[in-house]
């Protein structure tokens, strides 16, 4: 009797980045789902009544093979407290968290700090999906300067520490990093 092949085990750390439906959270999902029951930490909140029926969709597409978890704000707390070894974290997404420290005024280099230093301790792989912001025209304000900015710094910082980077483009995948 045969056996089939095991997956692959996930690296400590992976980014995906891309633009909007570029298939970034899709692509994350597959690799999450290798393993039983993942967790999928949502970033997003409902600031009006067309985000609450994304985050609806999104759930309702999902299924019962995740363990949903919603955390806005405090990504790095909750991290630490779900981390367990062979249980990939799926965040989706790191530049909504980011819009939500901006919004509640939080010092966004502190946060990003705090997710920074508490990577390595995590027993279990981590991957984090975001938007890739910087392709586009210089925004005409200066909030959107800053988003752009603070997103540009974080994603540096989390590549250089990634073991694996991929960009996605028209749904395909493009390997950056890898281990």
């Amino acid at each position: 009797m045969s056996s089939l092949p095991r997956p692959k085990p996930l690296p400590p750390l992976t980014l995906i980045l891309g633009g909007a439906r570029s298939g970034k959270s899709r692509f994350a999902e597959g690799l999450a789902l290798q393993a039983e029951r993942p967790y999928y930490l949502a970033t997003g909140q409902a600031w009006d009544t067309e985000m609450a029926d994304r985050i609806k969709t999104h759930k309702a597409q999902r299924g019962p093979q995740w363990d949903n978890i919603e955390e806005p704000l405090a990504l790095t707390d909750r991290l630490k407290a779900l981390s367990v070894p062979e249980k990939p974290i799926l965040v989706d997404c790191l530049t909504l968290w980011l819009t939500n420290l901006m919004m509640a005024e939080y010092d966004i280099a502190v946060e990003r700090q705090r997710l920074l230093e508490c990577l390595p301790d995590l027993p279990g792989p981590v991957l984090f999906v975001s938007n890739e912001v910087g392709f586009g025209i210089v925004p005409d304000n200066a909030l959107a300067r800053r988003f752009r900015d603070e997103a540009g710094r974080l994603h540096q910082a989390l590549a250089a520490r990634a073991d694996s980077v991929y960009l996605l483009v028209a749904g395909i995948p493009m390997t950056v990093k890898s281990i």
